[in-house]
């Protein structure tokens, strides 16, 4: 009787255990999540009082204050004075700060006085301006601005260091300001959150010494390189894309400006940017490290800056060559002998029309088909719902198509299409045969690519070898992701 009444005890207390468990697995993952939560309202805090307390911080040399002025962590803050018996501009903190540039023979004293004393406008807070800014600001450059009406996204992290994960959706000039405050609260940082465009360059390049070209775009490579002629300001350009860079200085001291070495623009199918050909994350770092090197040499006076070379970068092989470049041009259309570009005629030039491409930084989107040629994605996927016998192609080249691609598609690269054109054809009537659809009857063909305007230029060859049924899914791969399945990967 004693051992069925254990028994029984046992198995009560088995079941009232095991009733419990999911009650306490559930108020576990609820305080998990709680305290998660926490965490990112707490790390939100925290990066924005090191924003406040960096902001502050910035503007203390700047106030006509006295010496000893107390810092925000109780230390002694040593202001420049006149009477202080120091035979340079520099103050205590200055000397120690810098030590390690004063140190240098060739630069010294007078080098780092000339940088305090200097401003610098870099465009461009992206993958070439993130280093760039990030050494200008530790260097001790007197006045640096950033310019640039973008915002971060979470692909910039891999190229462009300046920002965190914290700032992701926020404006790239809060971001960038920021760090560089954080690194360097002693200077000037001026923050310009707007599109460069050529109503408002020449206010914002004038006031600066040296212009640091950090675009990746024809348009605005050459409303910069005009602006800096007009005004007199050298240019430090730098550029990075795929596994290769390059570098120069244009327009200083009777050096070449970008006109004279491209009087007219490339076509705009060797207008590549990052976000279409890709870039492997350290390059633009290189070449922005560089950048702000030929401005620290500019600003400082020391050292011999990259005018009339160009320095060339090539990741694979680990190999820096210098080039000569040719110089000055006398027809010049901007800095040429006989030149007459006046800050007018910068306002009211049209660079878009000029290199036949957009300062805008959203993709391209192209117009090339009537209606009846094109399919939404959520009509195709209605089509692929209702069990519709096609075939879909998918015209990316086949590393995008590694990346990701819809259910059942045929990559055909673009390039290659006209001479895969047996393989099209092969694959409808497999599908035919696959459905037990007659030969006679029709059979759709749909054409996708990443954003929708290659497989334009696919269906428009496809319609000519006669395959007349061709559709192009309006938007690609980004489309669908957008309106039809929002896991699906986006690049």
């Amino acid at each position: 009787m004693l051992t069925v009444i254990l028994l029984v005890t046992l198995t009560l207390i088995f079941c009232k255990n095991k009733t419990k468990q999911p009650i306490q697995m559930e108020s576990n993952g609820g305080e998990v999540a709680r305290i998660l939560a926490q965490i990112q309202i707490l790390k939100a805090s925290k990066t924005d009082i090191e924003n406040q307390i960096a902001s502050l911080e910035a503007q203390l040399p700047h106030l006509n204050l006295q010496n000893d002025t107390v810092s925000s962590n109780g230390s002694r803050l040593s202001i420049s004075n006149p009477h202080s018996g120091f035979s340079n501009d520099l103050s205590p903190d200055m000397i120690y700060r810098y030590s390690r540039h004063l140190l240098l023979p060739s630069f010294g004293v007078q080098g780092q006085s000339n940088l305090l004393k200097s401003s610098i406008l870099v465009v461009g807070a992206g993958g070439l301006g993130s280093p760039a800014l990030l050494y200008l600001a530790a260097s001790g450059v007197g006045r640096l601005g950033i310019v640039d009406h973008d915002v971060v996204e979470l692909n910039n992290m891999h190229r462009q260091v300046i920002h965190t994960e914290a700032f992701i959706g926020q404006p790239k000039v809060k971001s960038a300001a920021a760090a560089c405050r954080l690194i360097n609260s002693s200077i000037q940082i001026v923050e310009h959150q707007e599109a460069l465009r050529t109503y408002n360059a020449l206010e914002i390049f004038s006031q600066y010494d040296i212009i640091v070209d950090a675009t990746d775009n024809a348009p605005s490579r050459y409303m910069i390189n005009d602006c800096c002629v007009v005004l007199g300001k050298p240019l430090v350009s730098g550029a990075a894309l795929g596994l290769e860079g390059q570098l120069t200085v244009y327009n200083y001291k009777g050096g070449p400006c970008y006109r004279c070495l491209f009087p007219t623009p490339p076509p705009t199918t060797a207008c590549q940017r990052c976000a279409d050909s890709g870039v492997l994350g350290v390059v633009p770092g290189i070449i922005g490290c560089l950048q702000a090197l030929e401005a620290i040499k500019i600003a400082s006076a020391v050292g011999e800056p990259l005018s009339g070379r160009m320095l060339l970068f090539d990741a694979l092989s680990a190999r820096i060559r210098i080039v000569k470049i040719r110089g000055r041009s006398l027809q010049c259309e901007v800095c040429g002998e006989n030149a007459a570009f006046t800050q007018k005629q910068f306002r009211d030039f049209d660079y878009e029309k000029f290199t036949q491409s957009s300062l805008a930084t959203d993709p391209l989107k192209l117009n090339l088909l009537p209606a009846e040629s094109r399919i939404s994605s959520r009509e195709f996927n209605e089509k692929i719902v209702k069990g519709e016998a096609h075939v879909l192609v998918d015209v990316r080249p086949a590393h995008h198509f590694k990346i990701v691609s819809l259910p059942n598609a045929l990559n055909i690269p673009l390039s290659s299409l006209e001479v895969r054109l047996p393989e099209i054809s092969s694959a409808m009537q497999e599908e035919r045969e696959r459905r037990g659809i007659g030969s006679e009857s029709g059979m759709s063909l749909y054409v996708v690519c990443r954003r929708g305007n290659d497989s334009q230029r696919a269906v428009q060859l496809l319609h000519k070898k006669g395959f007349n049924s061709a559709k192009d899914i309006i938007g690609g791969l980004e489309a669908w992701a957008h309106d039809i399945d929002p896991n699906f990967p986006t690049y």
